[in-house]
């Protein structure tokens, strides 16, 4: 998929943000800009991949952050489960 999903769903951005949510389970895939700090990123690719998260990765977090529509750079978004996968688990 691309990075329109993150305009057409529920997304959620920022890495305390995407890995609070991903501990919940509410995560069902993940943005990563390729150009975001190493340290940042580290615990939420360990994370998503122990939970068999599907990752993609975007060419900066300039364009990340205009995916997610907001005006400044993101180094992470996350996609939210929709509600009805979440009440199944």
């Amino acid at each position: 998929m691309s990075l329109h999903e993150l305009v057409e769903s529920d997304r959620v951005v920022g890495a305390k943000s995407v890995l609070r949510r991903l501990l919940r389970s509410e995560i069902k895939k993940i943005f990563f800009a390729r150009d975001a700090e190493r340290k940042v990123i580290e615990p939420i690719l360990k994370e998503a991949e122990i939970r068999e998260i599907p990752v993609e990765w975007v060419d900066n977090s300039k364009i990340l952050g205009r995916a997610c529509v907001i005006e400044r750079p993101a180094a992470v978004a996350g996609l939210l489960k929709d509600k009805q996968t979440k009440e199944a688990q």
